[in-house]
C-alpha cells in the first residue's frame, strides 16, 4: 500500500498545483486584458483619426481628378466630331469620284460597243462584196 499512496500523493498535488497554474494564468490574462484596454483604445482613435485626415486630404484630389475627366471628355467629344465629320467628307469624295468614274467607264463601253459594231459591219460588207465578185 504504500507504492499506492505514494502515487495518489504524487498526482493529487500535480491536479491541484495544475488547477492553481490554471488559476493563476486567468488572472494574468484578466490584469494583460486590463493593462492593454488603454492601449488598444489609442490604437482605435489613431487610426479613426488617420482615416478621417485621409479622406479630407483625397477630396480635393478626387475632385480635380473628377474635373480633369470631364475635360477630357469635352476634348475627346470634339475630335470625334471632327473626325466623324472629316469621314464624311472622305466618303462624299470617293462616291464623286466613284460616280466620275462610272460615267466615264459607261463611255467608253459605249464608244467600243460602236466602234465593234462599225469594224463588224465594215467586215461584213467586204465579205458581201467579195462574195459578190466571186460569183
Amino acid at each position: 500500500m504504500g507504492v499506492t499512496s505514494f502515487f495518489k500523493n504524487l498526482f493529487g498535488s500535480a491536479k491541484e498545483t495544475a488547477t492553481d497554474l490554471a488559476n493563476q494564468a486567468e488572472t494574468t490574462i484578466e490584469q494583460a486584458k486590463e493593462a492593454a484596454a488603454p492601449y488598444v483604445e489609442k490604437a482605435e482613435t489613431f487610426a479613426e483619426e488617420t482615416f478621417a485626415k485621409a479622406k479630407e486630404a483625397s477630396e480635393p484630389i478626387l475632385d480635380s481628378a473628377a474635373e480633369y475627366a470631364h475635360q477630357a471628355k469635352d476634348i475627346v467629344s470634339e475630335y470625334v466630331e471632327k473626325a466623324s465629320d472629316s469621314i464624311g467628307d472622305v466618303i462624299d469624295t470617293v462616291k464623286e469620284k466613284a460616280a466620275d468614274l462610272t460615267h466615264e467607264t459607261k463611255a467608253v463601253a459605249t464608244e467600243t460597243v460602236v466602234d465593234a459594231a462599225e469594224k463588224t459591219e465594215d467586215a461584213t460588207d467586204e465579205i458581201v462584196d467579195e462574195t459578190a465578185d466571186k460569183e
